[in-house]
């Protein structure tokens, strides 16, 4: 059984103090495994990753790391347990050039990284060539797809032992899409554990281990990729409205 790195248990949040967007919500990551997370706009998908990131606070549950409880942990901190979160809006700092901003979340931390930054970069340039053509312009020049790989290279670069990745492929052209789900899979090879929620419900079930429905800020429905071609398959299908 591949090591369990995330593990949110019967989570209740929101973001007023009467109000529960996430209600009861468990779920898993396990290292080298996508755990998919789908549902319509509105569900809460979005809410469980800010959640996980400490940006809210479960009113109920809980949220662990590696066996620790991490729901106190300041966001900025989760570099420092493994965690890496390519949120579904540009993270990057539009005025830093693309180097700037893949080596921002390093600085601070070379009792940590130090004595491998200089060759993981090199080995993030060799892997997006599109980043090393432009690693000396402005994040902010570049379009979507390209801060795209911006924040795909940076989460690379650090090397994390879990990702949560919000969105991916939203605006961006079917080919740039491809891409983003070809470096998630590159990711799940190096041994990462992956949160992946994305719009396009077929290619979350295609490429996830497991999967949970998320409805009105419940997990409705959780199972095994396998499961999700049966019955269960079905009723997600029919549930979404769509045609696998």
């Amino acid at each position: 059984m591949p090591e369990l790195l995330l593990n949110v248990e019967n989570v209740t949040a929101g973001y007023a103090q009467d109000i529960d967007v996430l209600r009861d919500v468990s779920l898993q990551v396990h290292a080298g495994k996508v755990s998919g997370l789908i549902g319509l706009n509105g569900a809460g998908k979005s809410t469980v990753v800010k959640t996980i990131c400490g940006f809210l606070s479960p009113k109920a549950g809980q949220v662990s790391f590696m066996g620790k409880p991490i729901s106190g942990v300041a966001p900025h901190q989760l570099i420092d347990l493994g965690i890496c979160c390519i949120p579904q809006e540009s993270s990057l700092f539009p005025y830093l050039t693309v180097e700037e901003n893949l080596l921002l979340p390093l600085q601070g931390r070379r009792k940590k990284f130090g004595g491998v930054i200089a060759q993981r970069f090199e080995e993030v340039l060799v892997a997006f060539p599109a980043v090393r053509e432009k690693r000396r312009a402005q994040a902010g020049d570049l379009s979507g797809g390209q801060q795209k790989q911006v924040e795909f290279a940076k989460a690379w670069l650090q090397q994390p032992r879990m990702c949560l990745i919000d969105e991916p492929s939203i605006g961006l052209s079917p080919i740039m899409a491809e891409e983003v789900f070809s470096w998630i899979e590159k990711f799940t090879q190096s041994g990462m554990g992956i949160l992946l929620i994305d719009h396009n419900v077929r290619r979350v079930v295609r490429m996830s281990d497991h999967v949970q429905v998320l409805s009105l800020g419940r997990i409705t429905a959780a199972g095994k990729k396998e499961a999700f071609q049966g019955d269960l398959h079905e009723q997600v299908k029919q549930w979404l409205g769509l045609n696998f």
